[in-house]
């Protein structure tokens, strides 16, 4: 990993390429982020850089948390992400805006999916359902069988079954940055990310580019 940056997602939209190509992206507002700390092997056993996003009243940081922002001198920060960037030259203090990637970049991004709730085997999974008619009663939409009862007497582990869906981190990679406005940090990356409007996404090189 080469670059990182901490991101806010704003929405989709469409762009048009100089072909007059339709490309649908996704809008996010990269930064500006502070380094709050640089770790080494000496000091922490491994090499990261720790970025802060956002700003916060200092009514609202606890003590153990001022004193590891003041240290940086990077203000207070509301959401701090790690990154283990290779060969960095980044000190505390410093400053990443969205110009740190450029238009044609391959990234993946990661960030909290939207919570559904409690949901069944079908929305959950992609199960199929009976059919709706000839006394096929009010379980149409549950799952069906469990499995065999006397043997092996318990459902096997990885069984589709309804529960709670969403809210869970996921990464979606190979996405390619489309635009980078780095005046208004703004950055279009073609396709969907996940998260709700609002949301707080990570963008980092391609591991697979």
């Amino acid at each position: 990993m080469q670059k990182g940056i901490i991101a806010k997602k704003i929405g989709m939209t469409q762009i048009f390429d100089e072909t007059g190509k339709v490309i649908p992206v996704t809008v996010v507002e990269a930064g500006p982020c502070v380094v709050v700390q640089v770790k080494t092997v000496e000091n922490d056993g491994y090499a990261a850089v720790q970025l802060g996003y956002g700003d916060k009243k200092a009514a609202r940081v606890n003590k153990p948390m001022k004193g590891h922002f003041d240290k940086a001198n990077a203000g207070y920060k509301r959401t701090l992400k790690e990154f283990r960037l290779e060969n960095s030259t980044l000190e505390a203090g410093a400053l990443v805006k969205a110009d740190t990637f450029a238009v044609g970049d391959i990234v993946d991004v990661s960030g909290t999916s939207k919570g559904k709730g409690f949901q069944g085997a079908i929305k959950r999974h992609n199960q199929h359902r009976l059919k709706e008619t000839h006394g096929t009663g009010p379980v149409h939409r549950q799952a069906g069988s469990m499995g065999a009862c006397s043997s092996p007497s318990r459902i096997y582990k990885g069984k589709g079954m309804a529960g709670h869906m969403g809210a869970e981190k996921v990464t979606v990679q190979n996405l390619e940055i489309v635009k980078v406005d780095a005046e208004n940090d703004l950055i279009a990356i073609k396709g969907a990310i996940p998260g709700p409007k609002g949301g707080i996404v990570t963008i980092v090189d391609s591991v697979k580019a």
